[in-house]
């Protein structure tokens, strides 16, 4: 009886183990993925293979170890063994407009080798599980998840582990992997990129997968010139070319009268390719692609030139206005102003210089990162809209900053006038960066692509075109007989000035609600009554000392509050009646449907975007014009950072929004339109647009 008792109970616990167990298959609403061993049992520290196999539904595909120019790749992690790396089967080439996918369709089988740890017990289970994870994409793209898991019984080492019902399947679906070539192929430079040459004879047709990213241009054709010798592919260059001492490595598939082979490849680049000529070369260096050009083809000078002129227009765009209107407000008071015009030109130039030092350390770091870049951040928007908060508030005379912040019935030339006009001179660089003027566009995107003392340069160009109006004045004392007497009306203007800062800070939670959602947008309203209540309790206190720490620690606890904004989940940029939201995908489905295609890259930041979507993109006529043509309008928004906007912003020589292309059908390339854009330049360009016409910017 006590023997049966055990036997019992023992059995009862085990139940709950069994059931806790990972399933070896698993179903999703595009695939079917199981687990399949090539043994029925195990020993401990036995190496051995297991299959995922997918089962893809139809028309639709999921993708290799490099999925080309869109895609991820599929990922396995194991839990409670040792996993090998994933041996994939040759994939296929999946076009898709102008962009090259590589993939699976149907039913396709991944082999890991899997090892039992050493520690596994003779007459127990061996049961891992597999957190595995894939992209499976048609008209769009859906990351799924499922655990799979193996239930195998573990055998004394000595004894004889048995092979799988499905070892066979196992080994036809092995003959899919390339096995490693057993010739050796040549790397060489190219004009164009490089050429990978090896001695099979008889070639008809070969491709070669790079199972790195960037390394070639996927979409590029690759001419094969066949020898009685062997064969030679000619690639083009990627966005991450092969350097000097480093290998190039992937599948390349050769087809011949016996049929088509797939074989692994690897072979160095030459070292001192770069460096000068190679015999038999065209050209040594590996050339950047043909979309990073316009980054580089500028020169300094005129970049420089069109970085003072971009930043001397930007004093006329909304975000800047405000300010500059302080600014003139206290050249209208007698006197010389040419320390405060020194004075808020050096603000100007020290914000710009830091931010161009900023830049420069993200990218030494590897980020890619562009104009405007800081409102990516809650936290930094919350901050501006602190800052724009105070000046509302000081032009509206609720504290006054050293006697007067705009220099109203002090004089300019005092210590406190010359701090407010560096204070005025950083604050005009802050409220710029969300805007872009015409010509800032291609300085920006050559100084981003250049070492950082050029970079510098630029920025401090944009800066001296930015603060040249106020220089001007300041030192040109007939200009100033252009403005206003001064008078009582002064007074009464700075007050109104208060509220275009007002409206900004409004634009500015609007920015928030976008990145951080209703608590980021709670969180600084929090913060913006512990300002004006910090504020009031120094106006109404009687204690010059009590009301100014009430102030400054109602300003210390807004700026702590803006430390748990956080950005949320979702993007912006959602689908609307008039617009799609972009994805690479999108755009390549309608170019290969031979539609017109508009793109609108914005961002809620950035002032310039939400003018011209105002002004141009919504007005009824080009939306009529959009509808007649057939126009499919896509919107990609960049108020979060998004990489792959930053990928297309990149490509067209741009470093920040906005961003207006227009695809043409059949054309090859994108119209860039311009930055500022009115109606008639809209309609203009999807009516006059022709393929001929077309060309890249």
């Amino acid at each position: 009886m006590a023997f049966l008792l055990r036997s019992f109970f023992s059995a009862l616990l085990t139940v709950p183990l069994v059931a806790l167990a990972a399933p070896p298959q698993a179903a999703t609403e595009h695939v079917k993925a199981r687990l399949v061993p090539a043994q029925a049992s195990v020993a401990p520290g036995q190496r051995f293979t297991v299959a995922l196999e997918q089962d893809i539904k139809s028309h639709w595909h999921t993708y290799w170890i490099n999925p080309g120019d869109s895609g991820q790749a599929t990922t396995i992690e194991w839990r409670g063994a040792q996993g090998g790396a994933i041996q994939w089967p040759t994939p296929a080439v999946q076009p898709i407009g102008p962009l090259v996918n590589y993939g699976y369709e149907g039913r396709v089988a991944l082999l890991v080798d899997v090892t039992v740890p050493a520690d596994a017990k003779a007459g127990g289970r061996f049961q891992p599980e597999a957190d595995v994870r894939w992209l499976v994409c048609k008209d769009v793209c859906i990351p799924e998840q499922v655990t799979l898991g193996l239930d195998l019984p573990v055998v004394a080492a000595e004894a004889q582990a048995q092979a799988g019902a499905e070892a066979a399947q196992i080994a036809e679906w092995r003959r899919a992997i390339p096995q490693p070539a057993p010739f050796t192929v040549q790397l060489k430079p190219a004009a164009q990129g490089v050429q990978l040459s090896g001695p099979t004879a008889g070639v008809t047709r070969a491709y070669f997968f790079a199972d790195t990213w960037g390394a070639v241009t996927h979409s590029a054709p690759q001419p094969l010139k066949a020898q009685a010798d062997g064969w030679t592919l000619d690639l083009t260059a990627g966005e991450d070319p092969v350097k000097p001492g480093r290998p190039l490595s992937g599948v390349v598939t050769l087809t011949t009268a016996a049929g088509t082979q797939a074989w692994t490849v690897s072979a160095p680049m030459p070292e001192g390719a770069g460096q000068g000529p190679a015999p038999g070369a065209a050209l040594v260096e590996v050339p950047a692609p043909a979309a990073a050009a316009p980054e580089s083809s500028l020169g300094l000078l005129p970049a420089l030139a069109l970085a003072l002129l971009g930043g001397l227009i930007l004093n006329l765009m909304p975000c800047v206005f405000p300010v500059l209107s302080i600014k003139a407000l206290a050249l209208v008071k007698q006197g010389d102003h040419k320390a405060e015009g020194l004075a808020y030109t050096a603000g100007v130039l020290l914000s710009f210089a830091a931010l161009a030092a900023v830049l420069i350390a993200l990218r030494a770091g590897g980020q890619q990162v562009g104009w405007g870049f800081q409102f990516h951040s809650p936290v930094f928007v919350g901050v501006v809209a602190y800052l724009l908060f105070l000046v509302g508030l000081n032009l509206s005379g609720l504290f006054d900053i050293g006697g007067s912040f705009t220099g109203v019935g002090t004089s300019l030339a005092s210590r406190q006038g010359l701090a407010g006009s560096f204070f005025t001179g950083v604050l005009a660089a802050v409220v710029a960066t969300p805007c872009t003027a015409p010509f800032m566009g291609a300085a920006l995107a050559f100084a981003l692509s250049q070492p950082a003392l050029v970079m510098l340069a630029v920025f401090l160009a944009l800066g001296l075109g930015l603060a040249l109006p106020f220089l001007v004045l300041a030192f040109w004392p007939a200009a100033q007989r252009w403005l206003p007497r001064p008078g009582l009306w002064m007074d009464t203007f700075k007050q109104a000035l208060a509220f275009p800062m007002y409206a900004a800070v409004v634009w500015l939670l609007w920015v928030l609600a976008q990145q951080a959602g209703p608590d980021g947008v709670a969180l600084t309203l929090g913060g913006l009554l512990l300002i004006a209540f910090g504020l009031w309790w120094r106006r109404v206190s009687g204690s010059p000392v009590v009301g100014t720490a009430a102030a400054v620690i109602g300003i210390v606890l807004a700026l702590a509050l803006t430390t748990a904004l956080r950005p949320v989940e979702g993007s912006p940029a959602a689908a609307s009646a008039t617009h799609e939201a972009y994805s690479a995908e999108r755009l390549a489905e309608l170019r290969a449907q031979n539609k017109p295609v508009f793109v609108n890259m914005t961002a809620a930041w950035c002032i310039s975007c939400l003018v011209n979507e105002r002004v141009a993109l919504s007005r009824p006529e080009v939306q009529q014009a959009f509808a007649q043509g057939g126009v499919a309008y896509l919107k990609g928004d960049w108020t979060r950072e998004d990489p792959a906007i930053t990928a297309v912003l990149k490509a067209h020589g741009r470093s920040g929004v906005p961003l207006y292309l227009y695809y043409a059908p059949g054309a090859a390339e994108a119209q860039v339109l311009p930055q500022i854009l009115t109606p008639g330049l809209v309609i203009e360009a999807i009516s006059s647009a022709t393929p001929a016409s077309r060309s890249s910017t």
